[in-house]
């Protein structure tokens, strides 16, 4: 399901926008001040941010700023400033929209579904270019050879890379460490080779998971071996 979030600190304002989304089948996430909503818009998945300019403890053009520092995704700017000045900047750093107060929910549902699909269909184009996996705020450029985290690039050896890529583009199926050895290292695993796979998995791992003890991507089936979670 598309995930929203919308900040803005009236909350009559806010249940009114999250009520009208969700009628369109959005999950939808509320914060009530800057310092929350810059937080979640930057640690969460989220597909589209509606935004107020005027919140306390971090306004709004320094939430929108930083998100863009990180995060791609649409922003709309919902704000009672109507002067051309504030419409200009915001758009300058980096919102794709900008609603003034009062405003229809019925717009505000309509530019979310136009932006939504705007946003889709370059990325879509993007990744078939490139040749990009991406799943969950990671990753995997085919053609460069390069794995980003959350857009912070990630080093990898060639076999580490190899070993991610493939598990990356088998999702939720359970492959054990033998034959994931002869997948990537093209060889029957003889002796200790087999240890090989789970020394690589962890430093995967490593430079993946936030806690490798509890894994988002990689998960262990113990007994049998690892599965890429979707």
């Amino acid at each position: 399901m598309i995930r929203l979030l919308i900040v803005e600190d009236e909350l009559a304002i806010a249940e009114l926008e999250k009520d009208y989304l969700e009628m369109n089948n959005y999950q939808v996430d509320v914060a009530l001040n800057g310092k929350d909503g810059l937080k979640m818009a930057v640690e969460g998945e989220y597909d589209l941010v509606i935004l107020d300019l005027m919140l306390p403890e971090v306004d709004g053009q320094t939430v929108c700023r930083e998100i863009r520092k990180v995060k791609d995704i649409p922003i709309i700017v919902v704000s009672a400033r109507k002067e051309d000045w504030d419409k200009v900047q915001m758009l300058g750093i980096g919102a794709d929209d900008y609603m003034t107060k009062p405003f229809s929910p019925s717009e505000l549902v309509a530019r979310v579904k136009a932006h939504l699909s705007r946003y889709n269909r370059l990325v879509g184009n993007f990744k078939t270019e490139n040749e990009i996996v991406e799943i969950r705020g990671l990753k995997i450029d085919k053609v460069a050879r390069r794995v980003f985290l959350d857009s912070v690039e990630k080093t990898f050896t060639s076999k580490e890379y190899e070993l991610l890529l493939f598990l990356a583009e088998n999702p939720n199926r359970v492959f054990g460490k033998e034959e994931l050895f002869k997948e990537i290292w093209k060889a029957e695993p003889a002796g200790t080779d087999i240890a090989t796979v789970t020394v690589h998995i962890k430093k995967i791992r490593e430079k993946v998971e936030k806690d490798s003890s509890h894994p988002l991507y990689i998960e262990t089936i113990w007994g049998v071996g690892y599965r890429f979670k979707m």
